[in-house]
């Protein structure tokens, strides 16, 4: 599963699997901590993440929503996805 970027401890990730069920999501991690993240709505719709890393999380994706679309299709084609920045 590629890492699609880092921040503040947290990791981004989205399976590199054609297929992979919709919708369009990816998964955070923080320590102990991991959740999926529907990219279209931009909210989690399972596991958990501690209020402020969840804050975060958010916000980044709500900025880089089109970025992540972008970064969903190319994976359900088999190919490799872009990095996308984290917020600093």
């Amino acid at each position: 599963m590629p890492t699609i970027s880092m921040f503040y401890g947290i990791i981004i990730r989205m399976y590199y699997s054609p297929g992979e069920h919709p919708p369009p999501h990816f998964h955070a991690y923080y320590a102990e901590y991991k959740a999926i993240v529907d990219i279209e709505k931009c909210e989690i719709t399972s596991g958990n993440l501690p209020k402020k890393q969840s804050r975060l999380v958010l916000a980044w994706a709500e900025l880089h929503k089109d970025e992540l679309l972008a970064d969903w299709k190319l994976l359900m084609n088999g190919e490799e996805p872009f990095k996308i920045s984290p917020i600093r």
